[in-house]
């Protein structure tokens, strides 16, 4: 009990060492006079670097005080990357062994930073094998497997306790529309919608929450049809969409799901970078696609409001992946029109 006592203990000083993560306006000239505001909740300044350090110690936590964890435990995780380096900063601020099973097309940077952790990487050929093999590890080494796919959606507390949600409409309260009319967010997990979905029908909001979802990802006919048991070849985003349905992918929170091709995701990261002076990774990209997509209606339909969405992580993890020209005309194709569609769509809301 008293290694328990102290691995919380660690776990709630290390929060109470942390700031919250900054709101950015995003002045789109466009939109902007037409009355509809567009904000990135920047996740990226985490210690970890991404949206999935608030998972990751919910994630702890829970299997902490579920009797999941013991001293010596050996935390095993399946991930595409980021959730499994927020993992791998808490097992070793709280001294336990960590394994992250990942699809070895998983970004170089992401595994030197598990490495840099204290975490060893096991690299796998597909997205679709990580559970099995996280499974058998955890089974070998008398471990834990911490399933994030299973327990986001219930590892964290939706109705408040400075989850996202709340932290987020906090930092909107003093904005021309406090209450966005959109949040958008990926989902990988599903854990960020639920707790959205979740806690903005707690709060009686008027909040919708739409979902873009690349393409390969089969959570976009999952929300349309219902149907639990459909597969597919997954996603060429890092961090979201999944080639199964996941236990934490909650259909009814969602109120609009958008499908997004890879070339299009690519070119809003490199896009949104440009805007913003610093890169972004490319789920974020993906993010921005629906925020644009969202707000170009609005403007036609004469609506006023805001939307807001996450910086999900920076675009330093993906330099020698989809920063790099050479390995996205190999796996994603040609991005360049895309990105001018894009930026002429900026343009000509201007006008």
């Amino acid at each position: 009990m008293s290694w328990l006592h102290g691995a919380i203990a660690k776990i709630e000083a290390d929060y109470q060492r942390s700031a919250d993560t900054h709101l950015i306006a995003l002045p789109l000239p466009g939109f902007a006079k037409h009355s509809i505001d567009l904000y990135l909740k920047d996740e990226s300044t985490h210690p970890t670097g991404s949206l999935k350090h608030r998972l990751a110690r919910s994630l702890f936590l829970y299997a902490l005080c579920n009797g999941w964890l013991h001293e010596g435990s050996t935390v095993v995780e399946s991930s595409s990357g980021s959730t499994a380096v927020s993992e791998a900063y808490f097992a070793r601020l709280i001294g336990l062994p960590f394994i992250a099973v990942m699809p070895r097309e998983t970004s170089e940077e992401k595994i030197a930073q598990i490495t840099f952790y204290g975490g060893r990487c096991h690299l796998v050929d597909s997205s679709a094998a990580v559970y099995d093999e996280a499974r058998a590890l955890a089974r070998e080494t008398n471990g834990h497997y911490m399933d994030q796919f299973t327990y986001a959606e219930r590892a964290t507390d939706w109705r408040g306790n400075n989850n996202i949600a709340q932290s987020l409409f906090t930092q909107m309260a003093r904005e021309r529309f406090p209450i966005p009319r959109w949040v958008v967010t990926g989902a990988g997990t599903g854990g960020t919608s639920a707790t959205l979905g979740r806690f903005v029908r707690y709060q009686r909001h008027a909040t919708q929450v739409c979902v873009p979802d690349p393409e390969g990802s089969v959570f976009y006919e999952y929300h349309r049809s219902g149907e639990s048991g459909l597969t597919g070849p997954g996603s060429h985003i890092e961090g979201i969409g999944r080639p199964r349905v996941e236990a934490s992918f909650i259909r009814t929170l969602i109120d609009r799901m958008l499908v997004v091709s890879d070339v299009d995701s690519i070119a809003a990261m490199r896009l949104l970078s440009e805007l913003l002076g610093r890169k972004v990774g490319p789920s974020t990209g993906t993010n921005f696609v629906g925020m644009l997509q969202l707000a170009t209606e609005m403007r036609q339909r004469g609506e006023q409001g805001s939307i807001v969405s996450l910086l999900c992580d920076s675009g330093e993890r993906y330099l020698t992946r989809y920063f790099d020209p050479n390995w996205v005309q190999q796996h994603i194709g040609d991005c360049g029109l895309a990105q001018k569609v894009l930026l002429t769509s900026l343009e000509e809301s201007v006008q």
